[in-house]
C-alpha cells in the first residue's frame, strides 16, 4: 500500500479524495491541526465521515501526522503539557476519520542539564496517553526518530530500544521509519546492503512486529547531515536503488508507505508513488 502525505486545505473530504484519484494513492497521511502551530481545530463532522467514507470504499489506509511542535522530552512545562494536548487532540480525531495511527516524532531533550530526565518524563506523559487511547479504542501512535542533532531522544533506529522501554513496550506504541530521517542520522542506505542493514537493526531495537508505517522520502543533503530536506525518489542522495531494497525487506511487508516529497503542481506525488511500484517486487 503506497501512497503520500496530503494538503487538505479547503476540505479533509473535498482535498484529500480529490488527492487519492490524482495520485492513486492506496494509503494517506494528513495532518488535522496546524503542523507548526498549538492551535487544535475540531474538525467538520460531515468532512470527517466523508473522508473516512471515501477512504474505505477505496480501500485507503489513512494516517495522521501531529503538529510537528510536539516534545515530550522538552525541559519547557508549557511545551510538555501542550505535547500531550496535542497528541490526544490527533487521536481523537484520527479516530473520527478513520485513521489506523498518529505519527509523531520523538522529540528532544533540547539541553544537556535535561538529558538525564528526559527518558523519565517521556514515561510519565506518554504511559497514561496509551493506556487511555488502548482503553477507548483509539488508533495506535508510531513514534518517529529524528534526523539527528540537539539532543534528540531518538535518532538512530537503535535508539528506538530504550525509547519503547520507557513505557514498557506498551501495545498502543509503534514506530514510523523514515528514510531521510535515518540517512540524516548516519544510516548509510545508499550503499547497497546499506537499507537491509538498517531494517535489521530497526527489527532487532523494536521487534519483528512494530514497524506499522514507512516515510520514503530521498534527501537533498549528504550522509549524516542531521538536515531533514526531502528529495523526490531517486533524484537524491539516496537513491532509488535503495527504495527497492526496502519495499523488498520482510519488515516491510505489508507495512503502508507514504511519501513526503516534493508535490509541485500536483505531480511530484504520483511520479514518486508510480516508481516505488515499480521497485516493489512482484508477488
Amino acid at each position: 500500500m503506497i501512497g503520500g502525505h496530503a494538503t487538505v486545505s479547503g476540505g479533509l473530504a473535498k482535498a484529500g479524495l480529490r488527492y487519492l484519484e490524482r495520485s492513486e494513492a492506496e494509503a494517506v497521511q494528513v495532518y488535522v491541526s496546524n503542523p507548526r502551530g498549538w492551535a487544535l481545530a475540531a474538525g467538520d463532522p460531515r468532512q470527517d465521515e466523508a473522508f473516512a467514507t471515501g477512504c474505505a470504499d477505496r480501500g485507503v489506509a489513512a494516517y495522521v501526522h501531529a503538529s510537528l511542535l510536539v516534545n515530550l522530552g522538552s525541559p519547557t512545562p508549557a511545551t510538555v503539557e501542550r505535547s500531550v494536548a496535542t497528541l490526544e487532540h490527533a487521536l481523537t480525531r484520527a479516530a473520527a476519520i478513520g485513521a489506523r495511527g498518529v505519527v509523531f516524532h520523538a522529540g528532544s531533550a533540547v539541553d544537556a542539564e535535561h538529558a538525564d530526565k528526559a527518558a523519565d518524563q517521556v514515561r510519565e506523559t506518554l504511559l497514561p496517553l496509551l493506556d487511555k487511547a488502548a482503553a477507548a479504542g483509539w488508533p495506535k501512535l508510531l513514534v518517529e526518530p529524528s534526523a539527528g542533532g540537539g539532543r534528540s531522544l531518538a535518532a538512530r533506529v537503535e535508539d528506538l530500544s530504550p525509547y519503547l522501554d520507557a513505557v514498557d513496550r506498551h501495545p498502543w506504541l509503534g514506530t514510523c521509519f523514515d528514510t531521510c530521517h535515518a540517512w540524516a542520522a548516519g544510516h548509510d542506505l545508499a550503499t547497497p546492503g546499506g537499507m537491509t542493514a538498517t531494517l535489521d537493526a530497526l527489527v532487532s531495537a523494536v521487534g519483528p512486529d512494530r514497524l506499522w508505517l514507512v516515510h520514503a522520502n530521498d534527501s537533498k543533503d549528504a550522509l549524516g547531515s542531521t538536515r531533514d530536506r526531502h528529495e523526490s525518489i531517486g533524484k537524491g542522495t539516496i537513491g532509488a536503488a535503495a527504495f527497492g531494497e526496502l519495499l523488498a525487506h520482510p519488515a516491510a511487508a505489508g507495512v503502508p508507505v507514504v511519501v513526503e516529497t516534493p508535490n509541485d503542481d500536483g505531480v511530484g506525488h504520483p511520479a514518486d508513488i508510480a516508481l516505488l511500484r515499480s521497485l516493489a517486487p512482484r508477488p
